[in-house]
Formats: structure tokens, C-alpha cells, sequence
């Protein structure tokens, strides 16, 4: 197995989002993933009265069968029934788990990571992702032998059935985000799909609201997932942006739970820009709860001083959607978000949807009667330099002197106009350093700085 260490020691299998490595090796082999699907049956068996189900979804990866068909043998042999609804965004799933009354929604995507890669994302039947404390349980009982004592027989076997008309629930619920008897209507849009999850449903959903729509990334084969294209690569999508003179594009990822946006100008839109166009039209519309909003550490101190003109006020999470949307419930807030487009809007949503997202943006935009490029252009962009370096382990950063050096050295040069970060990624072998601050010399110079620290000593 891949992960971190929990406190006793033993290798966690889950990172800040769910398990994910890559494909065909541990722990995304279909060895463990079968022995994960009778894990996850187990704990959700909370009521033996009654038959459990569980809601399968995925992106478009080649690996997917072979994930889908071991997860699906270890619910069916722990006596759980699955839905299978294939191909499915994210928060898809996350919607179809409540909608179906499912004690749990998986989804089986890597998000933004190349096709070799894959992942389980884990919903619990409120469709909210599963807390820390969950996942710990699950693991235990992976590690234990309660699950290996039981074994259904005959008619006590789980069956698996597809489900085919799950786009078109979605494609439902997704619509219901646009005020009623509002189109689309003018709008010319590009949409880029990553050749990922969404590929059917986003177009459909532009195009049935009433929008002129250029679909680009919609033609998954299994492999080109994410590759050039989406969230993480703009620059197709601004090029046919500006050909085709569209009002904006929209770029999501493979699993289409985030979204970043270009204007009618080609500028790029990330999570902080389209945060602050949402939070200041929820705040005039009388709809924004408790004047606040949920970021993250990562993001921009440039969102943070616009909010704060508006009268609106930023909290910080951690990094990863699922401890935005805990810090929500907790404060009631019920708009957050990423710098890398994961929006939460809780009042439409559970999790991370790039389509709400993008339709919250566009929804915005006409009340207003304002271009995109217009809604952005007051939210300043302090200098922020991002690093990732690849590591041999994950040490206590706090116990490593010159690394702590480096990164004592920027704070004290950077002051109060100014922050540095710096994290172990969740998902991968990687440490992330951020700096920010009011010159790019001095951002760059100490981001380099300390990454150069890191790699001397963990690279």
C-alpha cells in the first residue's frame, strides 16, 4: 500500500482525497480494491433489516473497468447490491447516492492526474465525502479478519445492475442551478470536457439550457484523458475562445468536480477570481451566509483584500475540497472554494461541481449584464509562485534545520505582505512550496530558495 502513517504506525491507504496511485499497483490493484469493496460493504452494513446498496460511477480511464469490476465483487460478496451508472462527473455521483437513497457513492477517478493513474472517492449516503474518521474504520477493518469471517451464500449474494438513465437525472439536477425560466439564450460557449466524465452531460446541459456550444475534449478513448486538455491545460480552450468569439470557455477536469474559465478575452478565470464573482453576487442578492467565505491556505492574498472591500470575510481551510466543505457546515458558511477550481456552493451542492460552478459564473454574468472579463478584472493578483518538488520521503518538515531555515529566511523577508506555504501533497510523492508577495523578484527568489532546501535534502 501507498499513503501516509496514521498514528499507530501502519501505512494509511488514504490520502487527502480518497485512495489513488497508479493502476495495477498497490493500492490500486484489483487484489486490494476487491478487499476494499468488502471493507466498505462491512461498514455500511448498519442495519441488517434491509437490503444495501451501493452507487458505482467513473471517469473515462482505461482502468476503470478493471477497478470497477474488483470493487463491485467485494460489495456483491459481502451481500451488498451495486448501481453502476458508468461514466459519471464526480459530483454526479455524489448527487445519484442521495437521489437513490445509496448507502454510499464511489467514484473511481484520479481527477486531474494522467490516465495511468486512478482513484476511489468515497460518499456516504448525506452525499458528503467521507470523514477522516470513517476512512480510519474502513482501514481497520481491511487490516482486520472480521471481514474474512464472512462470507453470504446463495440469495444472500449482492447482485450488480447498471443504471441507465443516470445522465439524464443529473442533467436534471444540474439545470436546477439556473433560476427558473432563465436560459441561456446568447450565450456562445466553449467547452473544454478533458476527455474525462463529463463529456456527455456538460455539453448536453449547455445546449438544452439554450447556449451555442463548441464541445472540445469530447472524445475520450481511454487514454487521453486529461492530456493537453481541461482545467489543467487552458491554452486549447483560450485559442478557441477567441476564434470562435464565445462569451467564455469553461475547462473541466477529468472528473469534472472543478472548473477554471476563460473570458471573452482569454484571460484565465481560476477558483479565487470565480470565488470572489460568486461571493460578491450571493452578497447583493442577499442569499451569502454569514458575510464569509471558505478558502484555503493556497488562497491568494489578492482574494482576500477584495473580500475584504466587499465586506466579506475569508476563512481558511486546508488544502482539499473536503475540509473546505467541513469548515462550511461548521461556520455555516455556504460558499467556498479552491484556487484550482473546486467551488463548493452548498446551497446547490454537496462537493466540488465544475458544472454548478460554471453555471453559477454564467448565471451571475447576466444579472449583472456584464462581460466575464469585467466581473474579474477588479480582483488583483498578488505574485505567487508555486513549486513542486519530488521527494524520497515524507519527513517532519518542522525537524529538518535547513529547510526551516530557508523557509524563516522568506517569512522575515516577506512580512505581513507576504506568505509561504509549504506541504506534502496528499496523493503523490511531492512537496509543495508556495510563496507569495507584493514583488515577483522576491517571490521567485525565495520560492527557489526553499525548494532548493527541500531537494538537497529529500530529493
Amino acid at each position: 500500500m501507498t499513503g501516509e502513517k496514521n498514528d499507530s504506525g501502519v501505512r494509511r491507504m488514504f490520502g487527502t482525497d480518497g485512495v489513488r496511485g497508479v493502476a495495477n499497483i498497490e493500492p490500486m490493484t484489483p487484489e486490494t480494491v476487491l478487499r476494499l469493496g468488502r471493507a466498505v460493504g462491512r461498514f455500511f452494513q448498519t442495519d441488517g433489516d434491509r437490503q444495501h446498496k451501493v452507487l458505482i460511477g467513473k471517469d473515462t480511464r482505461v482502468s476503470g473497468y478493471m477497478i470497477e469490476t474488483a470493487l463491485a465483487s467485494g460489495l456483491t460478496s459481502m451481500g451488498v447490491d451495486v448501481l453502476l451508472v458508468g461514466p459519471m462527473p464526480t459530483p454526479g455521483i455524489a448527487f445519484l447516492t442521495r437521489s437513490m437513497r445509496a448507502d454510499a457513492g464511489v467514484s473511481i477517478s484520479a481527477s486531474h492526474n494522467p490516465f495511468e493513474d486512478n482513484g476511489i472517492k468515497f460518499f456516504g449516503p448525506d452525499a458528503f465525502k467521507l470523514p477522516d474518521a470513517d476512512e480510519a474504520l474502513i482501514e481497520e477493518l481491511m487490516l482486520g479478519s472480521e471481514i474474512d469471517r464472512m462470507r453470504p451464500t446463495a440469495g444472500a449474494i449482492g447482485k450488480a445492475r447498471r443504471v441507465d438513465d443516470a445522465d439524464g437525472r443529473y442533467n436534471v439536477f444540474l439545470k436546477s442551478a439556473v433560476p427558473r425560466g432563465r436560459t441561456l439564450a446568447g450565450f456562445r460557449l466553449v467547452v473544454d470536457c478533458a476527455n474525462g466524465a463529463a463529456y456527455r452531460v456538460a455539453p448536453a446541459v449547455l445546449e438544452e439550457l439554450g447556449a451555442e456550444v463548441v464541445a472540445i475534449g469530447d472524445q475520450p478513448d481511454g487514454f487521453n484523458i486529461n492530456e493537453g486538455c481541461g482545467a489543467m491545460y487552458t491554452d486549447l480552450l483560450r485559442e478557441r475562445v477567441l476564434r470562435e468569439g464565445a462569451h467564455a470557455g469553461i475547462a473541466l477536469d477529468g472528473d469534472a468536480d472543478r472548473v477554471i474559465m476563460v473570458d471573452e478575452l482569454g484571460a484565465e478565470v481560476d477558483g479565487d477570481r470565480m470565488m470572489a464573482i460568486l461571493a460578491t453576487h450571493m452578497k447583493q442578492s442577499g442569499v451569502l451566509r454569514g458575510d464569509a467565505v471558505v478558502g484555503t491556505v493556497m488562497s491568494n492574498l489578492g482574494l482576500e483584500v477584495y473580500l475584504k472591500e466587499q465586506g466579506i470575510g475569508l476563512l481558511r481551510a486546508n488544502v482539499g475540497d473536503r475540509y473546505v466543505v467541513e469548515m462550511m457546515k461548521e461556520t455555516g458558511c455556504n460558499l467556498g472554494g479552491e484556487q484550482s477550481g473546486h467551488l463548493i456552493c452548498l446551497d446547490n451542492t454537496t462537493t466540488g461541481d465544475g458544472m454548478i460552478s460554471a453555471l453559477s459564473v454564467l448565471v451571475a454574468m447576466q444579472e449583472a449584464n456584464k462581460p466575464l472579463s469585467e466581473l474579474h478584472a477588479p480582483i488583483n493578483r498578488y505574485p505567487q509562485m508555486l513549486i513542486n518538488v519530488a521527494v524520497q520521503e515524507k519527513s517532519d518538515l518542522a525537524e529538518e534545520a535547513d529547510i526551516c531555515s530557508a523557509i524563516d529566511s522568506a517569512r522575515d523577508a516577506l512580512g505581513e505582505k507576504g506568505r509561504v506555504l509549504v506541504r506534502y501533497s496528499g496523493t503523490q510523492a511531492l512537496a509543495r512550496v508556495m510563496v507569495e508577495g507584493s514583488e515577483d523578484s522576491a517571490v521567485e527568489e525565495h520560492a527557489r530558495a526553499i525548494a532548493d532546501a527541500i531537494q538537497a535534502r529529500l530529493g
